[in-house]
């Protein structure tokens, strides 16, 4: 049976703001403060979908999350009204408030790591939502994280969801922004590559000095056995810790991969050689295409300041590749010379498509890290909920959805505004019953 990888982006939150809160990501520490503009934030989000549907590719939509979490708030020790303990929070601790008003689901490559059905034991795509546990703004995400997903892939025929890692630092998980599947077509058997920082039970083992390194290795086998892959599927490899030293706080920041093709710096990985003979190896036949660049071409710092890796790389077909960029790799001379001499040395990337996401850019989110890679066959797709999949006529309902309740601009001083809380859940509230998918958020569960 055919399968098809779709894209399944974030829609960005209506408290999309700069409150540089992820140490280790250089562009949303060198943004803080700034004032941000939830509404074109959203709309940029929903153009790029947009046009890669309209370029014959599936596209689906993911939900934003309930924004300030007055919830997590009350567990911190904060009482009173809702609109009480938003003004406590803002007067005594305005950290905890920028943390729990962050639009940062709108990376679903942070989501979740999926495995498709052809790779798995039962036959069944899995998804674990991941833990997040590096950061405390975004460790609040997953309990609603599983709600959407179990809400759009609803059928237990066809799909298994599993609950987050235990919420401690040795099972650091941090979703597909670490997970790459390699395969000839999606339908077939494939190899995930998962890359991590560093092993959390191994005090001796390489780790980077300056950031953190979110991802550990003990997390991703534990993911790899939930869904039950064979270990002739999974490749483990770790991230090269000087590289996140210098600002590459995920895999997708410095690789993507897509079918055959890995598109990687040459500073990527610790033990590249031996990662790529293990690729090789256990995809049995399938050519590997490993397009390699070097720092000579492209630095680790034009690499981070532009996010020429945090692309998405698609199939136009069975051998030529699209890879979907940022605004900023076009303005980075180094990076737009080597782009465009890519598409004509002859190799599998044959096109760049070009995107403005300057919203999610500034807070350290490009192209990949908008979007969740789920591949499914034709009776799965037939299965997901029909109201999340992009189309002409979401695409026009979810911008009015945006023109009626986004503000044009927050400030941080704006999060401590208890009509936004209200503005937030009024506009969920609809948008669960435009997209039909009933009650997922937690003022809509009490």
């Amino acid at each position: 049976m055919k399968a098809f990888e779709v894209n399944f982006d974030g829609l960005v939150g209506p408290t999309h703001n700069y409150s540089g809160l992820s140490y280790g990501n250089v562009a949303s520490e060198t943004n803080i403060r700034d004032v941000s503009n939830p509404k074109e934030a959203a709309k940029q989000g929903l153009r790029k979908m947009k046009a890669l549907h309209d370029m014959g590719f599936k596209q689906g939509v993911l939900l934003p999350q309930e924004r300030p979490d007055i919830a997590t708030l009350r567990r911190l020790g904060f009482t009173g009204s809702d609109r009480e303990v938003l003004l406590q929070a803002a007067h005594q601790a305005p950290v905890f408030l920028g943390a729990v008003a962050s639009a940062s689901c709108m990376w679903t490559a942070n989501a979740a790591t999926v495995s498709p059905s052809a790779d798995t034991t039962d036959g069944r795509v899995h998804f674990t939502a991941a833990n997040l546990n590096a950061k405390f703004h975004r460790s609040i995400e997953h309990p609603t994280t599983t709600r959407i997903l179990q809400g759009i892939f609803n059928n237990e025929q066809h799909f298994a969801h599993h609950k987050a890692l235990p919420p401690t630092s040795q099972f650091g998980d941090e979703g597909a922004a670490n997970h790459t599947r390699f395969c000839k077509n999606y339908e077939d058997k494939g190899v995930e590559l998962f890359v991590y920082g560093r092993v959390a039970f191994d005090e001796n083992a390489p780790r980077p000095m300056k950031y953190p390194a979110r991802q550990t290795l003990e997390a991703c086998q534990a993911v790899a056995r939930l869904h039950g892959l064979a270990d002739s599927s999974v490749v483990y490899a770790q991230q090269n810790p000087a590289v996140i030293d210098q600002g590459v706080f995920h895999n997708d920041v410095i690789a993507v991969g897509n079918r055959n093709v890995l598109f990687y710096h040459e500073q990527a990985f610790l033990n590249t050689s031996q990662m790529l003979t293990e690729l090789e190896a256990k995809l049995q036949g399938c050519l590997l295409k490993a397009v390699k660049v070097s720092d000579s071409e492209v630095s680790v710092a034009d690499a981070v300041s532009s996010y020429l890796f945090n692309s998405q790389l698609l199939s136009l077909n069975d051998d030529d590749m699209m890879l979907v960029v940022p605004h900023e790799c076009r303005d980075n001379p180094n990076v737009k010379a080597y782009l465009d001499d890519l598409v004509t040395r002859g190799g599998p990337i044959k096109r760049v498509e070009v995107f403005d996401l300057k919203q999610s850019m500034k807070n350290g989110g490009g192209p990949a890290c908008l979007r969740l890679r789920v591949a499914l066959n034709e009776a799965e797709l037939a299965a997901v909920h029909p109201q999340v999949m992009m189309s002409e006529e979401l695409f026009d309902t979810l911008n009015a959805w945006v023109d009626k309740h986004y503000r044009d601009r927050i400030s941080q001083q704006d999060l401590a505004d208890p009509q936004l809380l209200t503005e937030c859940r009024t506009a969920l509230d609809e948008l669960t019953q435009l997209l039909q998918l009933g009650s997922l958020y937690p003022f809509q569960l009490a």
